[in-house]
């Protein structure tokens, strides 16, 4: 630009060394007149950009992000900055103002390549459940397991519940969610647990062989059956994969949602449970292949209760009562009547999700009554010894007969030792003497 302001060049050699046009050169050859060498800086070296973050929101980015949105990622945190504070924010920017500040550092994670199975055409045909330990709470309450199910074709969550452990009672919660909230799905995809699947498969009992059963069947195993659904085994976590990844993303953003709501029981956690889901919906759930559900009619919530619960059988006594709890208990019927009773007969004890208990006999439920049972009286030693008892009175004084007269014991076998130790004793006892 020198040698073309000096007139060694021409315009067009100098586009062509410079590589720019020729109106490019022309409008760079006027500015170094006019200002010199600095008229090829670009205009806007030094000054901020007009679409630049403000110092303020990214400090206050950074201070939220080690604060209360700690552990969530950006995409997460720019949603929670719309939500609460009214900033909108890319996740990318996030990304690079924490990366900038140190908050967070680049880490590259190799991941095994692995073969992703097809979705399931329709909602309903196959849930994926099961459960995961974690610090929920973090340090506002004791680690919790929280049982799950997602819908495998729309990746929809359908229930949610925590409990202190993996139990039968968290899934039945789940299960009576996803049947109430959406319908009955027609299978369940779990891993082996023997919440799932009894660990003694081949073992039935005479009843079960009656009924035609197959394999033995656990409590839940049993409720599915009575609802129609499919129970199929995970062989990997890999195979339900569907439920593992949603574990991580609720780690990340549940923890987080319920720090903001300064959520720290489980009462109070699972109350919140609900609305997360809502949202979790409208921004995860994707749409099925198939728009029509594949979900079977719901039973009436009477059946589903006598469904969704503990079943254990007993026997009716020939006095009309069942033994349930070391307790005895009759039967009440809804107008407060006692229910006579087939001596020898079966029924099934219903233990609910709340904990309630009643039965089911002859397909009717009734409520449990405790009946108490006179208990035989039991006689007192002194009833036993009859005439022999101890005498009530003043203790004989120390030079009374009694109290001197011992039996010489002779020379005897052993063996009739204790025959000897014995009938001392009673005279001593007859004496008075305790000791």
């Amino acid at each position: 630009m020198e040698r073309l302001v000096a007139g060694e060049y021409t315009v067009a050699q100098a586009a062509e060394c410079l590589g720019l046009s020729e109106r490019q050169v022309k409008r760079l050859k006027k500015g170094m007149k006019n200002k010199g060498a600095a008229a090829l800086a670009h205009g806007n070296r030094g000054r901020s950009p007009q679409h630049t973050i403000p110092k303020d929101i990214r400090d206050q980015i950074v201070s939220l992000a080690q604060g209360d949105y700690k552990d969530s990622n950006s995409t997460h945190m720019s949603e929670l900055l719309i939500e609460h504070q009214q900033i909108t924010v890319s996740a990318k920017s996030i990304t690079r103002i924490l990366r900038a500040s140190g908050v967070i550092s680049e880490v590259k994670k190799h991941r095994r390549r692995r073969k992703s199975r097809d979705r399931m055409p329709q909602e309903g045909m196959l849930v994926q459940s099961d459960a995961s330990p974690h610090k929920w709470l973090e340090d506002r309450n004791r680690d919790m397991n929280l049982h799950g199910a997602i819908d495998d074709a729309t990746s929809k969550v359908l229930g949610l519940w925590f409990r202190e452990q993996e139990d039968l009672r968290g899934y039945l919660e789940v299960l009576y969610q996803v049947v109430m909230n959406h319908g009955v799905p027609r299978a369940l995809y779990t891993d082996g647990h023997t919440i799932f699947f009894s660990p003694k498969k081949d073992k039935l009992t005479i009843e079960e062989e009656l009924k035609g059963q197959q394999v033995a069947l656990t409590q839940l195993g049993r409720a599915l059956d009575e609802l129609g659904i499919q129970q199929i085994q995970a062989r990997s976590p890999q195979a339900k994969g569907r439920v593992e990844r949603l574990w991580e993303t609720l780690q990340s953003r549940l923890v987080v949602e319920m720090r903001i709501a300064g959520i720290s029981t489980m009462d109070e956690a699972n109350a919140f449970l609900p609305r997360f889901i809502e949202k979790f919906n409208k921004r995860f759930s994707v749409e099925a292949a198939n728009s029509q559900p594949a979900y079977m009619p719901v039973p009436t919530q009477e059946i589903l209760e006598t469904i969704l619960c503990v079943k254990t059988t007993r026997t009716i006594s020939n006095g009309s009562t069942i033994s349930y709890g070391r307790q005895t208990h009759r039967l009440v019927d809804k107008k407060g009547d006692i229910v006579s009773l087939h001596p020898k007969a079966k029924v099934e004890i219903l233990i609910h999700r709340n904990g309630s208990v009643d039965c089911l006999y002859q397909g009717q439920r009734y409520h449990l009554e405790p009946f108490s049972v006179p208990k035989p009286t039991v006689p007192t030693v002194s009833e036993k010894a009859g005439s022999r008892s101890k005498p009530v009175g003043r203790k004989p004084s120390p030079d009374n007969p009694w109290t001197k007269f011992v039996i010489k014991r002779p020379q005897v076998d052993p063996v009739d030792e204790y025959f000897y130790r014995k009938q001392n004793a009673h005279l001593q006892f007859m004496a008075g003497d305790t000791n």
